[in-house]
């Protein structure tokens, strides 16, 4: 009895168990009509629309749920609600608010322009939180490439009549992030110091105000990461990476620690060099003696690709269009070189069918297709249209320029794609000058390096003393005749009144110019100069050598200058050369006649891991008068305080100190040396300062009319000073200051023990 009453009491709770977990039946609904309200904007018609339902349709309860999220996700609604009623469902709405207007608050380094531009709410829309967040997180965003890392930005609506809103984004713009400090890990070959030379970001000194790359930037970072190993790789160290870069941010969110973790490699020199060919009718001896590398030379991309396209221009001039140069390298881990074999392969028949250039408003078209060596028609040669795409970078005519190719209308045809963004390249500029020649001036300069879009460049500067003056007006075409040939003119007047003379002069001239270049690393430039001198206001005190040259003259002089260049182009980054000859040739009409030669060189060497600079600098000149007669003080030579420091301009050199101011006669002859050496001084980067020291001698000689003036000594005469530079980047432009203390000297020189100039590049 027992287990029968125990087998039914089973059964009920088995039977109750299945009916708790048993699930309820989903109710259904048959539309047979649709009731909309609420809504004062939006159709009834669009609403149901969103909502999918049909006539007749019968739906359940869930997907009565997943037509209201149908209407919400529209974007249009702030609430939805379904509900079945008697043969049918009411659908009821609250609309969004419609945006009357935009504010932004609390900003003051972005304008409201430049932010209203970048956010996607606009009035008489909808207004949409989701979208109002984004605009937040995009102006958020724009602060931060204005290195406002702590900038926070807040979307808030106030209510209006007729369901309107006004949107107002709340500005917090926080401090500058600054980068308080930047350091490298994992460099052996070279010192933080010098590799904070290299990168583009800076860290922040006492002239942070003004120096806007001392904050931090993140699209910098990268650029900063290929500039690191675009130098590692020039200097032989070809697996040189950047492995990673951590900023870390103060605790005050307002300085930055960036730090580079760098990977050096050893560093490779060139092994054995060779050139391979498939093409049986070529003359493969012309393409190694072609060659401009060496075993043993330091490895760099440059090289290679210096030498690359030597070959491949070697093969159009001989007729083999599709030419192409493959470099294989192989490496030799045991001694650290790369043998490099240079193989020319037969490339693909492929021909360019047309450049297409975008976004440039302003430069002409032309501008930017003769940076291309190739045209429509021509052979494509990919290295090439790399190269053009360099020299379009190079021209400074454009914040970006991007170069890539497509096929064409046939499958051997490509079209190369040239899109860039123009910025600006003119400037107006005032300032002051000072020099011991012409004392204290103002200035105005106009300049403008693509004139009308035509690439052409134009400067005017106007320089103006209490007794000096200087207007200069230059124009240059780069492209003369749709050529690698630069015309340029110049058009000068200039007035002076020497402290330490007793003449004034006035020269007016017109200089027209042609410059085009005969190899690799050489330039010619021929001219003509044209120009009325005037040598005025003669004391009567003054020497008789002067007096006897006052007046006016007119001179007509043609001349030329060959420059040869390894300084800028070389292949060697730590060293190069700079040679300089010309000639003057007066006498094509005129009232003078002489013949003038000057030359330069230039020698520069980085050591000690590029830390110091080693630079000598030699220059030397001689006039002498083609018609037996004198020359001029007005074109003889002078010595300036930049030629040989510690002395002043025009304080060296054969006097008639028979006159009564001394003066200063120039020389036929002058020669000039400088030793220099460039260092640091251990003083942190961000404050701009290294120093310098150098050895200068030189001596102006040799004058014609000496002859019954028995007070001049116009002898070879050394003069030499030492002295030691500060050199200060600032945001006007790199000052050096030199102190210099004269050693050899005539009791009559002039000294200068300091002076301030605009630092020079070489």
């Amino acid at each position: 009895m027992s287990g029968a009453v125990s087998k039914f009491l089973a059964a009920v709770i088995f039977g109750v168990l299945l009916s708790i977990g048993a699930e309820p039946s989903s109710a259904q609904t048959t539309i047979n009509a649709i009731q909309v309200e609420g809504n004062e904007r939006i159709p009834d018609a669009s609403i149901i629309s969103f909502a999918g339902f049909t006539p007749g349709q019968v739906v359940s309860d869930g997907e009565l749920n997943d037509a209201v999220q149908n209407i919400m996700g529209s974007g249009l609604f702030e609430t939805a609600e379904i509900v079945p009623i008697g043969g049918g469902v009411r659908i009821s709405v609250v609309e969004r608010p419609t945006i009357s207007r935009i504010n932004i608050e609390g900003n003051e380094r972005l304008d409201d322009e430049a932010l209203l531009s970048i956010i996607s709410s606009t009035p008489r829309r909808v207004y949409s939180p989701a979208v109002a967040a984004s605009d937040a997180a995009a102006i958020a965003d724009a602060y931060t490439q204005a290195s406002r890392l702590a900038a926070q930005v807040t979307p808030k609506i106030i209510r209006r009549s007729d369901n309107r809103v006004d949107l107002i984004f709340e500005v917090s713009e926080g401090r500058v992030v600054e980068n308080e400090r930047i350091s490298f890990v994992g460099n052996r070959a070279y010192s933080d110091r010098r590799l904070r030379r290299v990168i583009d970001t800076k860290q922040a000194g006492f002239l942070r105000r003004i120096i806007q790359r001392d904050t931090f930037i993140p699209e910098r970072i990268a650029f900063d990461r290929q500039l690191l190993v675009d130098f590692y790789r020039s200097r032989g160290y070809v697996d040189f990476q950047v492995l990673n870069v951590s900023t870390e941010l103060s605790r005050e969110r307002d300085a930055t620690f960036v730090t580079f973790n760098v990977r050096e490699g050893q560093r490779y020199s060139v092994g054995e060099v060779s050139v391979t060919s498939e093409f049986q009718n070529l003359d493969i001896q012309d393409y190694r003696d072609a060659l401009r590398i060496r075993s043993g030379a330091t490895w760099s991309p440059t090289l290679i690709e210096e030498q690359i396209a030597r070959l491949e221009r070697l093969a159009l001039k001989q007729g083999f269009d599709f030419l192409r140069v493959d470099p294989r390298v192989s490496r030799n881990n045991r001694n650290l070189t790369l043998d490099v074999e240079f193989a020319l392969v037969r490339g693909p028949r492929i021909f360019v069918e047309r450049i297409d250039i975008e976004g440039n408003q302003t430069t002409l078209d032309r501008v930017i297709r003769r940076q291309f060596t190739t045209v429509e028609g021509d052979p494509f040669n990919p290295r090439e249209i790399r190269n053009g795409a360099e020299r379009i970078r190079a021209l400074g005519f454009f914040a970006t320029a991007d170069v890539g190719t497509r096929q064409g209308s046939s499958s051997d045809q490509v079209i190369v794609d040239v899109d860039v963004e123009e910025q600006p390249t003119g400037s107006l500029t005032f300032g002051g000058a000072f020099s011991d020649d012409t004392g204290l001036a103002l200035t105005i300069g106009f300049s403008e390096r693509n004139f009308l879009g035509r690439g052409q460049a134009l400067s005017v500067n106007i320089e103006s003393g209490a007794e000096n003056s200087r207007s200069v007006l230059s124009f240059s075409e780069p492209a003369f005749l749709g050529r690698d040939l630069t015309f340029g003119i110049n058009l000068a007047h200039i007035t002076t009144d020497f402290d330490n003379t007793s003449y004034d002069t006035r020269i007016t001239s017109i200089s027209p110019r042609l410059a085009f270049p005969t190899g690799e690393n050489s330039r010619l430039e021929v001219h003509y100069r044209a120009s009325q001198d005037d040598l005025f206001n003669v004391s009567p005190d003054a020497s008789p050598i002067i007096l006897a040259e006052a007046g006016d003259q007119f001179k007509s002089a043609i001349g030329y200058t060959y420059t040869f260049d390894l300084l800028r182009g070389g292949l060697n980054p730590n060293r190069g050369v700079r040679l300089r000859f010309g000639q003057e040739f007066a006498g094509l009409g005129g009232d003078t006649e002489y013949l003038k030669t000057t030359a330069s060189a230039v020698a520069q060497r980085d050591v000690l891991n590029e830390e110091v600079t080693l630079r000598a600098i030699l220059e030397g000149g001689f006039i002498s008068s083609s018609s037996g007669g004198s020359t001029r003080i007005t074109d003889r030579f002078f010595l300036s305080s930049n030629q040989l420091r510690g002395f002043g301009s025009r304080g060296v050199g054969p006097r008639d100190t028979g006159a009564v101011e001394s003066d200063v006669l120039g020389g036929n002859k002058y020669v000039s040396l400088r030793l220099e050496a460039d260092f640091p001084l251990g003083l942190p980067e961000e404050y701009g300062l290294s120093g310098g020291v150098f050895v200068d001698m030189g001596s102006l000689w040799g004058l014609d009319n000496t002859a019954g003036v028995a007070v001049v000594d116009d002898s070879f005469e050394l003069r030499s000073s030492v002295g030691f530079s500060l050199f200060w980047d600032t945001p006007i432009g790199p000052l050096r200051m030199n102190f210099a203390k004269p050693i050899e000297k005539n009791p009559l020189d002039e000294e200068n023990s300091f002076d301030v100039t605009i630092s020079t590049q070489f």
